[in-house]
C-alpha cells in the first residue's frame, strides 16, 4: 500500500479552509500563538468537526499527522 502525500494546503481544504499561501499565512498569522501546551486541536477557533478530525489523525497517526504537527509547529512561534 502507498502511502498518500499531503500538503499543507490539503490539510486546510480537508478542514474546509481557504487552501491557497495566502490564506494559509493569513490564517497562521490570525491565530498564533497558541498557548504553550495547547493541543493543536483544543485551540478555541475549530468547530467541532474540525477539533475532531484533528485529534483522529493525530491519535490514529494517520496519513494526516504529520501536517497537523507542521501546522501546530507553525501556530506555535
Amino acid at each position: 500500500m502507498e502511502n498518500a502525500i499531503h500538503k499543507l494546503s490539503d490539510l486546510f481544504r480537508q478542514l474546509g479552509l481557504a487552501d491557497d499561501a495566502e490564506s494559509i499565512d493569513a490564517f497562521i498569522a490570525a491565530h498564533r500563538p497558541l498557548p504553550a501546551g495547547t493541543p493543536l486541536a483544543d485551540a478555541p477557533f475549530w468547530n467541532p468537526a474540525q477539533a475532531q478530525f484533528l485529534r483522529e489523525e493525530l491519535g490514529d497517526d494517520a496519513d494526516w499527522a504529520e501536517l497537523v504537527d507542521e501546522l501546530a509547529a507553525r501556530l506555535s512561534r
